[in-house]
């Protein structure tokens, strides 16, 4: 074999090994092409923002039983929307009782409201590219939420690390633009365990290391969401009926709804929600 051909053989070989490198490490997004809508879910393959045309909320007055929370998340978003000081949000408590569908409707209220504010949402999976996030955002002149549903870590994992330097800002601090909502079912995102292991780590065992060692306290406003009674219960049924127009002159709404969460053994916004589903169709309502 030729010089010029080994040359030839090589190049070769050097340009798939460069082309598989590119493809396992995408370039970093560019903030300028970004195109503006009103939420976006982060691609970690490509290590883009993917732009969603139209998210899946509800109307804020269709969310009962839940005004506490409603209002302290309202006031915390409307003033970073409005450019003033505000908290990272931990939205932790029970299984469907409209956590995820609170923060959303709050950021369908921001439009409402002509703020202009944009909802990033990234999966639990990829929470370790939160503070590249973060960063890219901050290049950006508009203000982000971004959301991570159903927020959780278990025992062996190391990714909780890399939320604790995105919500502890490092040298740097947080950007501006940039506000970091969560949803958990656990008050302290990670198994007692792994705040014990965490304890033991530490210098001075006695003194505060709960403050040091759990994500939570990372986060300025903590928002608790708990099981409804039935009363509320009626009234989140009887809100979707009347939203939607749902015919129910032949029917008896209430004990329909008791039946039903009976047999899922559950009270919550998302089991009524489910059981208007049910009623929907049954009454061929298009919601």
């Amino acid at each position: 074999m030729t010089d010029q051909s080994e040359n030839n053989v090589l190049l070769a070989q050097l340009t798939r090994i460069a082309d598989t490198l590119e493809r396992q490490s995408p370039p970093p997004p560019d903030a300028g092409r970004l195109p503006k809508t009103e939420a976006y879910v982060w691609d970690s393959t490509s290590r883009n923002l993917a732009a969603i045309a139209s998210v899946n909320r509800l109307d804020l007055a269709l969310l009962r039983g839940i005004d506490h929370q409603r209002d302290a998340l309202l006031a915390n978003s409307r003033a970073f929307a409005s450019g003033l000081s505000a908290n990272n949000a931990l939205l932790w408590g029970a299984r469907g009782t409209g956590k995820s569908s609170l923060v959303k409707a709050v950021h369908g209220a921001l439009l409402a409201e002509g703020k202009d504010c944009g909802l990033v949402e990234i999966h639990r999976e990829d929470i370790d590219h939160l503070p590249f996030l973060m960063g890219f955002l901050s290049q950006i002149d508009r203000r982000f939420i971004i959301f991570s549903d159903d927020l959780a870590f278990e025992h062996g994992e190391s990714t909780y690390k890399s939320l604790k330097a995105a919500l502890d800002g490092g040298v740097e601090g947080r950007p501006d633009n940039v506000i970091f909502y969560a949803t958990s079912n656990r008050r302290h995102l990670m198994p007692r365990q792994m705040i014990e292991n965490e304890r033991s780590t530490v210098i001075n065992p006695s003194e505060g290391v709960e403050e040091s060692v759990s994500l939570s306290d990372r986060f300025g406003l903590w928002i608790g969401f708990h099981s409804i009674d039935q009363e509320v219960f009626f009234q989140i049924v009887d809100a979707y009926v009347a939203h939607f127009g749902i015919p129910t002159a032949d029917s008896d709404l209430h004990a329909e709804a008791l039946a039903w969460s009976m047999e899922r053994g559950a009270r919550s916004g998302r089991v009524a929600w489910q059981f208007i589903l049910d009623l929907a169709a049954r009454t061929q309502t298009p919601l």
